[in-house]
């Protein structure tokens, strides 16, 4: 099913991933890549910091999975209103196809805070807004650490064929 081995966490999240509308975001970028498995890297580091605390890692796992179930629906905006607008978008889109607890609205829709301004009201929501912040911060990282590495390539590249040519 995925990368991650944990089968108490495949089953929670396995109703969510047979719903095809969701599978789109395996084909949207984000953080350098796709939608799709950043909200699988947060909701599987949600599930065990949730579930280690004793919390209701179940509801965490699910919001945090749908915490950007949004599709082109603020594409037309400008990026910090993108980031202020898209957890209403996935909340709305999660609310057409599960029925979420309060307690998972909250989560999804504070998600972005301080960016979106209303701090989140559960333990749980603030645990997957720092859980969704860390691996924000590792996926670019990340990017960006493959980026270097390709342009110092291509650099070293030109470097080594222009001292051939003299």
């Amino acid at each position: 099913m995925n990368n991650y081995t944990d089968e108490e966490f495949e089953n929670i999240i396995r109703p969510i991933l047979e719903v095809e509308e969701f599978n789109r975001l395996k084909y949207i970028t984000h953080h350098g890549i796709t939608r799709y498995d950043h909200s699988m890297r947060v909701a599987y580091l949600s599930y065990k910091v949730s579930k280690s605390l004793r919390l209701n890692y179940q509801e965490v796992t699910e919001a945090a999975l749908l915490h950007d179930f949004f599709l082109d629906e603020v594409d037309q905006e400008s990026r910090i209103n993108r980031l202020r607008m898209h957890p209403e978008c996935a909340v709305k889109n999660a609310s057409k196809y599960f029925d979420l607890t309060d307690r998972q609205v909250d989560i999804i829709r504070t998600h972005m805070f301080p960016v979106t301004f209303a701090p989140p009201k559960y333990l749980e929501s603030w645990i997957v807004d720092f859980v969704d912040d860390i691996a924000a911060l590792y996926e670019k990282g990340y990017c960006m650490h493959r980026q270097f590495r390709t342009a110092m390539f291509l650099f070293m590249f030109v470097v080594v064929n222009f001292v051939k040519m003299r």
